[in-house]
């Protein structure tokens, strides 16, 4: 299982949306929710902790894609008002979704694989 452990990808864990260590548990019950363990290594996932990065980060990119799709769906086809609402009302929260769950991911295996923790004043 060590020798492993080094050649899980970040991206591989992030896009499968797996276990940082082995590459195989699941790493989400559900959408967004965590595990509490990985199901195949028991790798603990208490140590984890993204905090609003993978939001953050979100909101800058669908940020700018939405609103860049947008400008060039206006100027290309010109349509009615309600497409746009139809369109970028339902597009936008999907995208999101997809989104948050891979930068989620992409942080956790990141953390994980940096061996990224509090930071902790040292005592003498």
């Amino acid at each position: 299982m060590t020798e492993k452990a080094g050649r899980v990808s970040p991206i591989y864990a992030a896009v499968t949306a797996r276990c940082p260590r082995c590459g195989n548990g699941s790493l989400f019950k559900n959408v967004l929710e965590l595990r509490t363990r990985c199901e195949r290594c028991g790798l603990d996932y208490r140590f984890i902790d993204t905090g609003d990065g993978p939001a953050i980060f979100a909101i800058f990119i669908l940020g700018f894609l939405v609103c860049g799709m947008a400008l060039y769906v206006e100027f290309t086809f010109e349509p009615p008002v309600w497409v746009h609402v139809v369109l970028w009302g339902i597009g936008t929260p999907l995208i999101a979704l997809g989104l948050l769950r891979f930068l989620k991911a992409m942080l956790i295996a990141l953390q994980y694989r940096n061996k990224a923790e509090e930071g902790r004043f040292e005592h003498d």
